[in-house]
């Protein structure tokens, strides 16, 4: 499995590098992301830009992926531009359930204002 990881102080992208998200790299990719999860890694914005197919066990990984963060902070899908991996996330109806940003530098300007609201609210609850 292709893929590269860019590691910030407050988010990582991961993007992945291959043309199918499958059977065949979904339980590969669900370990880096425990692995990341586990390193402490509180934002993800996975980018699928590179990504042109995606099956029942990639939507599998993504959705692990959006339960692991939901506890550390966001988990953002980003790069969805070829249309039979948006037509399937429509089809699933997982557009109402991930957080979709079309772009990566979008993508972190939003997991800062995600920061920023969880730091205000919990300067509330003190």
């Amino acid at each position: 499995m292709k893929y590269s990881v860019n590691k910030e102080e407050k988010y990582a992208v991961f993007q992945l590098q291959e043309d199918n998200l499958n059977s065949v790299i979904a339980p590969k990719l669900k370990s880096e992301f425990v692995i990341l999860s586990n390193e402490g890694v509180k934002n993800l914005i996975f980018d699928l830009s590179e990504v042109k197919y995606v099956d029942s066990s990639g939507l599998s990984a993504i959705l692990t992926a959006n339960r692991l963060w939901k506890a550390l902070g966001s988990f953002v899908l980003t790069g969805i531009v070829h249309p039979s991996v948006k037509k399937l996330i429509e089809i699933s109806r997982l557009d109402t359930v991930l957080t979709i940003i079309p772009t990566v530098e979008e993508s972190i300007e939003y997991v800062f204002m995600e920061e920023i609201e969880r730091e205000l609210e919990a300067g509330d609850e003190d």
